[in-house]
This record gives structure tokens, sequence and C-alpha cells, in this order.
């Protein structure tokens, strides 16, 4: 027999994570052995057979009754939400058995290599939240460290697709353009996507949160607009605009990727097997059939050598061809910062004034952007190789890439909100005069997290200087914008140690 218990909201927002209170004093945790940690699964009464499957959940232990009683069972958000219930139903609670697939898991920190329906018994039982954050976060340091081959990557991305709905756009070509990230101010997806659409192609943008970045194309376009759009919604936009820029997370596509990103944020972890899983499972799920990964290559990229480059590439033209894609690979110049702006509200600024054709436009952030969205209209058997730049730079020049930005915008739902750069700023100056030869994108990014971006809208640094400039002493090489003082102390004291740039 489960023990019952009254349901109880805990207004905790747990990121991504199922959390389940119970009080040292419940005698349901005192009789069933129930410990800190362990997971439990929750039914809506006796029959289990009648529920089907439970939703499962992490135990915190708690001592204050404020937060739950005695024969209280509390919910954190996420979890409250996916039980539906009211606030004192009964519920009855049971000790969950451990993921038959962590024995997979284990396997792989063993350094063994794992099939797809390993891969596929480890996606589903983190879907259905069988996975505590300690496990998840063992199951990603193990394919990072053991690595995954490139069969793995396939099953892992495979896998991540099946565990999630898929999007089915009935037209034979649907485009997208990927970067793999790690340079600050590449915000090309902003600009690639209006024009692609202008021409009239279909673009379904969906984009993840950033991991390691100070901003990424869902954190920007949230300045604008709103980016979670649910899959009807989401399909209407499209439909009408020819293309969205969106967050991927609310319409369900591989959402494994969203859960795991949860866990590698706080990790900084990016290991390429892991993320060419993760964008092309993105992908395929959202019904793209033509997808352009764009790899930028650096001292301080994530790709800093041509043949770890070539290897990247070839691992992802492996797993897109057989996943159905048709995928092309642009290797790109990754040794600076493309835009002057690093983080959401600051790049905005630099999207909208390549959009506007301001004489302010960075201009490396528009020249990339063409190249990029040139590639992609090449996908059209109409457009001959080679064309594509110059109708992507006609798209642009003439506002029509303008207009249809502000048509996505309006369709998804126009920000009101003013966004401004943070109000406290610093700016760091040249130590000596010279020329900039080198900045550190690395921690160009460092910085701009620390002042507080992506979570910080107004958060990041406003570069002014790029390689080849010359600089007198004391001159300003950027300005940091914070919105609040531990921030902005953290963001200062990084820059005072190590500023990124070269001179």
């Amino acid at each position: 027999m489960m023990a019952t218990l009254k349901l109880r909201r805990v207004a905790i927002d747990t990121y991504r994570e199922n959390v389940a209170f119970l009080h040292r004093d419940c005698e349901t945790y005192r009789s069933e052995g129930f410990q800190a940690l362990s997971k439990i699964e929750i039914y809506r009464d006796e029959n289990r057979e009648k529920n089907g499957v439970p939703v499962i959940a992490v135990l915190n232990v708690v001592d204050d009754a404020a937060i739950t009683q005695p024969g209280e069972l509390g919910l954190s958000e996420q979890v409250y939400a996916q039980l539906a219930l009211p606030e004192g139903t009964p519920v009855c609670v049971a000790q969950a058995a451990p993921p038959v697939s962590l024995k997979a898991v284990l396997r792989k920190i063993a350094g063994e290599r794992l099939v797809f329906e390993e891969y596929m018994g480890i996606t589903r039982d983190i879907v259905e939240n069988r996975y505590s954050r300690i496990e998840m976060a063992a199951f990603l340091v193990s394919c990072s460290q053991n690595g995954l081959e490139r069969e793995e990557v396939l099953s892992l991305a495979r896998a991540m697709v099946e565990t999630g709905d898929r999007l089915d756009w009935g037209e034979p070509l649907v485009v997208d353009k990927h970067s793999i990230g790690g340079i600050p101010g590449n915000r090309t997806s902003l600009l690639v996507a209006p024009i692609v659409a202008a021409h009239g192609m279909l673009i379904p943008k969906t984009s993840s949160r950033a991991i390691t970045s100070p901003a990424g194309t869902a954190d920007t376009m949230e300045v604008l607009a709103n980016v979670d759009l649910d899959p009807g919604r989401l399909h209407d936009i499209v439909q009408q605009q020819r293309g969205c820029l969106a967050w991927g997370g609310t319409a369900r596509l591989a959402p494994v990727d969203d859960i795991l990103i949860s866990v590698e944020r706080p990790l900084s972890m990016d290991s390429p097997g892991q993320l060419v899983a993760s964008i092309l499972s993105k992908k395929v799920a959202a019904g793209v059939t033509h997808l352009l990964v764009d790899i930028p290559l650096g001292p301080t990229a994530k790709v800093r050598s041509q043949a770890a480059a070539l290897q990247l590439r070839k691992l992802f033209e492996y797993v897109g061809d057989r996943m159905g894609l048709h995928l092309e690979v642009m290797i790109t110049d990754g040794k600076q910062p493309i835009g002057r702006g690093v983080g959401p509200v600051l790049e905005v600024r630099d999207v909208m004034q390549v959009l506007n054709n301001d004489s302010e436009a960075p201009r490396p952030l528009r020249e990339k952007a063409l190249r990029l969205a040139g590639r992609i209209l090449e996908f059209d058997p109409d457009v001959r190789g080679g064309q594509g730049y110059i109708i992507a730079r006609d798209i642009l020049d003439s506002g029509r890439a303008l207009a249809k930005m502000q048509g996505i915008i309006q369709a998804q739902g126009k920000n009101q909100t003013r966004q401004l750069p943070g109000r406290l700023q610093f700016q760091v100056a040249a130590p000596e005069a010279g020329m900039v030869s080198a900045i550190d994108n690395f921690q160009i990014a460092h910085i701009a997290r620390l002042a507080g971006a992506p979570i910080d809208k107004g958060a990041g640094v406003d570069l002014h200087k790029r390689c080849g400039d010359r600089v007198g002493q004391d001159e300003p090489l950027y300005t940091i914008h914070a919105e609040f003082p531990a921030n902005f102390t953290f963001a200062r004291e990084a820059a005072e140690i190590d500023n990124g740039f070269q001179i």
C-alpha cells in the first residue's frame, strides 16, 4: 500500500529538475525509508495501472513547516505543473526504482562503447525525469572524457529525436543555419533568417539558450520579441512569414537536449560529440531538410586548428547524411569577435544597425551574415552557384530584410519593454600605445558572462577596438555593462587581471 499525502505547491523554480519536499517529521518519510536526494514516484491514487506513467521527482527534506508540513507533499513549480492537480489533492508516493539505463551509463564511465538501444534507454529515462542532475552530469562527463565514436554520436542524435516531437512543414525545402558558437558577437542568425525568409525560402529558426556563451540566438531575439512559442503558433507564424526566430524548448523538439543543456551550462561543457548530436537532433526534429553549419576557426575559438575543423566537419557530414539532412559546412574566421556588442541588448543593437544599413553597423557582422545567407540561398535550385551572395546583399540593401524582420517580430509578439545596456559601466583602457594584435574570444566572453549576460539582457561587453586597430595609451578598448554591483565587480576584476587584448 502506498503512502497518501496532501499536495502542496512550493513556489520554487528548480530549473528543469523535478523536486519534491517532505517534512522531516512526516510519518511517511520515517516509515517508508525515504532519504534526501532519493527519487520518488507520485501517483494520483493507489491504482498504479489506472494512473499509467507516474511523475518522478528528487526528494528534498525540510525542517520548516512553512515550506511543507508533515502530511503534505511539496512540489516545485515544474513538477507541480506536470502533475496538474489542485493543492490539497491527496496523492500517493512510493520509492522509485533506479533507472535501468544507469547500467549503460556505468559502462560508458568505464570507457565502453554504447549502442542505439542503450542511448534510447538513457534519453527516455531522462525525459521521464528518472535521472537526477548528478546522474546526468555523470553521463555527460563520461561522454566528454571518454569520447563518442561517430556511430555513438549518430545513436545519441537519433535517440534525442525519437524521445520528442517532430515538425512537418509539408515542403521539400526547409532550410536552417547553425553556428557551433564560441565567438562573441556572432549574431548572424538574426540577419540570415530575415534575408532568407524575404527570398521566400522556409527557415523555421529554432534555437537553444546559451550554454557557455554570453548570448544565444534565442536569448538575443527575446530582447525584441517573444520566443516561447507553442507548436501551433510556431507553425502559423512560419507559414505566414516564411520564417521565425524562436526557442526550441517549448515545442518539445529533442527535449532531452534542453534538459542536458541545463546541466552542461554550469559545468561549461560543450564536447564535440554532444555538440553534433545536440545540433543535428534539434534540426531533424524541427523538420529541416537543408542545413548550413558554421565552424569558426581561431586560436581562442572552440576549434583552434584546421585539422580539428576538418575532423568536426566530417563528423557533421557523416551524422547529418545518415539522418537524412542535406548538410554543408563553412569554416569561417574566428580570430576575434564578429560584432561590437557581446550580450543580448548590445548584440541586438548591432543587428538592427545592419538591417537598417546604418553607417555605424559593424561591417564584419554584415559581411559574414551575407556570405552565410548567400550559401543558403544557393540551396534553392533556381539560384545559380555564386549568385547567392549578390541576391542576399540586394535583399539587405533594399530594406526587404528589415521589413521581414519587423514582420517576424510582430507575428511572434513584440517585446514592449525597451531594454537598455546595463547602467553600471566601466571602460577598460589600453595599458600602452600600439596596435591590437590579438583578442581572446574566451576571455571577452568570460567577462561578459561575469557581468551577467545572458540572464541580464543589458549586461555584456561593448568593443571599441578590433585586431589591426591602432590604440593610444589609456584609450578605451571596450566598455563593461552590468545591472548588479556584484556582477559588475566580478567582471571588472577579471578584466583587470586579463583584459583579453594583446597590444
